[in-house]
């Protein structure tokens, strides 16, 4: 928000110094080219750069052939819309295209020519401008916000588990929640994106990069994994009381201990526990997942009731076993990532919890 307003004042203001009669264009330009991330700023810069150029030839010659009569302007939008398209060009992008044609096909005294060559370049003052901003500015920590965003939405998702399972919540309010979880969800994953595209140019900061986003693709894939076990479990939230009282306290005491390897691997990757192992008041035996799932398949192939009763917890077990899968793995990742890159811990951490460990 900061940047974009800070891309058009500076388009404008160097508009208005070298002196372009329509400075506006200089600004809207820079509006449309501001992004999140430096890669993704040259990329645009490239594209917009290819149909500036587009739209201004395009309407150069419309100008000088058929005049600039509005409907003559609405043909030659027309025109550079299929062009853009036919070069594979980002639908954000096109719209730089089109106002190069408002821009060259306005009717002024100034010959078509002269006219079409301050309209470009008006409109790559703007463009600069806004890569300018990008590269001056540092772009957000992706590497923070997207730990940020895997931490709070997983806290979020296993404390609704703890509740679910126990049948206190509220079916309107989780229903809503889990839309919420969803949308945060997309918005994790636009981060992780946005972090991958971030570009390394030192040959030690790639192989530190690439090791935590294999490190990250994991700890997501294992969120939305417990997402999923999650979903499950609403969806059975009144059929799961139908499970024998003894077997569903075993099913609350292996998902209470998967919440907690869950919880445990997501603090020891923020470096809140402490490497050297010390008796704990209470010590937390490992998830038995397989276990479960082989028991509870078991007992429903033992019960006498019909076969879509006894279906209807694959499902369940299915996505518990997905779920044991990818801790499994996420466990193994990060012991591997602690024991030989332990270095490589997240700076907002790493002086905060430094002394813990």
């Amino acid at each position: 928000m900061l940047k974009t307003g800070l891309a058009v004042a500076i388009a404008l203001y160097a508009a208005n110094l070298i002196g372009f009669p329509s400075p506006v264009f200089a600004g809207i330009a820079a509006l449309f080219a501001i992004q999140p991330s430096i890669y993704q700023s040259f990329q645009t810069i490239v594209e917009q750069l290819q149909a500036n150029v587009i739209g201004v030839s395009v309407a150069t010659i419309a100008a000088y052939t058929l005049g600039v009569d509005p409907f003559v302007v609405g043909f030659t939008v027309v025109v550079v819309i299929g062009v853009t398209r036919y070069f594979k060009i980002g639908e954000s992008t096109v719209a730089i295209a089109i106002i190069a044609v408002i821009a060259v096909m306005e009717s002024t005294d100034v010959p078509v020519i002269e006219l079409a060559l301050l309209r470009f370049s008006s409109l790559m003052l703007g463009i600069i401008s806004a890569f300018i901003v990008n590269l001056v500015f540092l772009p957000p920590k992706y590497e923070t916000n997207l730990f940020k965003q895997i931490d709070r939405i997983t806290s979020d998702i296993l404390q609704w588990l703890r509740i679910t399972t126990r049948h206190l919540s509220d079916n309107p309010s989780l229903k809503g929640e889990i839309y919420r979880i969803q949308q945060e969800v997309r918005r994790m994953d636009h981060t992780y994106l946005l972090f991958s595209e971030e570009r390394i140019y030192f040959r030690k900061n790639r192989l530190a990069k690439a090791r935590k986003l294999i490190v990250f693709r994991q700890l997501i894939a294992t969120t939305r994994k417990s997402f999923d076990v999650l979903k499950a479990f609403h969806h059975l939230d009144e059929r799961i009381k139908s499970i024998p009282p003894d077997f569903q306290t075993v099913l609350i005491q292996e998902l209470d201990k998967v919440i907690h390897l869950h919880e445990r691997l997501l603090l020891s990757f923020m470096g809140r526990i402490k490497r050297k192992n010390r008796q704990s008041l209470q010590d937390i035996a490992e998830p038995d997942i397989p276990h479960l799932v082989d028991t509870l398949i078991q007992m429903y192939e033992d019960n006498e009731k019909k076969i879509d009763d006894r279906l209807m917890f694959l499902p369940l077990a299915s996505q518990l076993m997905e779920y044991h899968y990818h801790l499994d793995h996420l466990e193994t990742l990060l012991h591997s990532y602690e024991k030989y890159h332990h270095t490589e811990k997240l700076e907002i951490f790493a002086s905060k919890w430094r002394g813990n460990n």
